[in-house]
């Protein structure tokens, strides 16, 4: 039985991640990444502790379905630089996917994860793929 007047505070050992498999197909790019860094970060989950990765391992499918609303196909720009002088690359978002549609989703779960060892850490729990194969079908139940 839980003592309700101390403080609960998950520790690593006791963590128990599972596995999730979302579909992309026809989910908008900002709502199916909030859901994403939630169930990274372990916010969903009643025993959410700041300092602890309680999150969960995410699959993601069919990230060439992925939808953006109103004109961000043509205006989200995706700027990278090479670190040289005149090395500003800044495609838009209809050019990143062409190359790479699981770009997209990993660069807008990234951006509402924590920064630092912590969310890079939850960024790995990231599976993305194209199509609805993946090799993650043990895990998944």
């Amino acid at each position: 039985m839980v003592d309700m007047n101390k403080t609960f505070s998950l520790k690593a050992g006791d963590r128990d991640p599972q596995w999730r498999l979302m579909d992309a197909d026809g989910a908008i790019l900002g709502r199916l990444a909030t859901q994403v860094a939630e169930a990274l970060r372990g916010k969903d989950k009643p025993f959410y502790t700041a300092n602890v990765d309680s999150g969960d391992y995410v699959v993601i499918i069919n990230c060439e379905k992925i939808v953006m609303t109103g004109k961000k196909w043509d205006q989200k720009i995706y700027r990278r630089h090479s670190g040289w002088r005149g090395g500003l690359r800044t495609p838009n978002a209809k050019e990143v996917f062409a190359i790479d549609p699981t770009r997209i989703v990993k660069h807008a779960v990234k951006g509402m994860l924590p920064t630092g060892p912590m969310g890079r850490y939850m960024l790995g729990k990231l599976k993305l793929y194209v199509g609805s194969e993946h090799p993650h079908q043990a895990q998944i139940k």
